[in-house]
């Protein structure tokens, strides 16, 4: 495999605090690698770096052997990164249609838009009946399959997915964690955070357990779920 993402010695702060000390991992192409952690573990502040919304303090982010360290999320989003936010940040007062042709606003192949349009509402066939719905009147699981198909719609290399499962139903969870495997099935590389530690290990390669800004442990997906240390921290056990 070759690596597709490399995050090395990645610090980034907030004013005079810094919420990410020095973090390194990767991501090779075709994986899905999970960063888990409790609140305030710097999960998502890691995935806004990448995504070029904060600028880190030190360190290199370099994608496909190029550093993109602190490029603006537009120009990271041509790079072939997009991003599921955390709260799903969908537009409220626009249409799914609309929210969904946003997602590639940066492309110009027409033909190939309107092709990955087909294929998101393949993935998520409850947004192909809600198409002309304001997409704020939906449902909190139609809202996040929304906020990944948006994603999606930008065919990004690396698909960037924070907290997927926040807030949903059991029933739902499933359903997002299915869908998550399908798009990497489909040849997209994904890098998630997730609180739901448990989904995430049963579908991640790789894990790196971050805890107050650092990694704390890393390695095999399957490994780290039956790892003791892991489990009473963060699967209940």
């Amino acid at each position: 495999m070759s690596t597709l993402l490399e995050v090395n010695d990645l610090s980034v702060a907030y004013g005079k605090i810094i919420a990410v000390k020095g973090i390194s991992f990767n991501v090779d192409k075709g994986e899905i690698v999970t960063l888990i952690g409790s609140n305030g573990a710097g999960k998502s502040t890691t995935l806004r770096t990448i995504s070029g919304l904060l600028a880190p303090k030190s360190g290199t982010i370099i994608f496909k052997g190029e550093q993109i360290s602190g490029l603006q999320g537009h120009d990271v989003v041509k790079k072939g990164i997009t991003q599921s936010p955390e709260g799903r940040r969908i537009f409220p007062r626009m249409t799914v249609s609309e929210n969904l042709d946003l997602g590639a606003f940066l492309r110009n192949d027409k033909s190939e838009i309107a092709a990955d349009f087909d294929r998101v509402l393949e993935l998520f066939p409850r947004l192909r009946e809600r198409l002309a719905q304001k997409a704020g009147t939906m449902s909190g699981g139609e809202q996040q399959m929304l906020a990944v198909a948006r994603a999606m719609m930008g065919r990004p290399e690396l698909l960037l997915l924070d907290e997927p499962s926040m807030g949903l139903a059991p029933v739902l969870v499933e359903l997002i964690f299915e869908t998550i495997v399908k798009i990497r099935e489909q040849g997209t590389t994904i890098l998630l955070v997730e609180q739901n530690a448990l989904a995430a290990l049963d579908v991640a390669d790789r894990a790196y357990v971050l805890e107050s800004g650092s990694v704390k442990m890393s390695g095999n997906a399957s490994e780290l779920a039956s790892n003791d240390e892991v489990t009473k921290a963060y699967l209940g056990g």
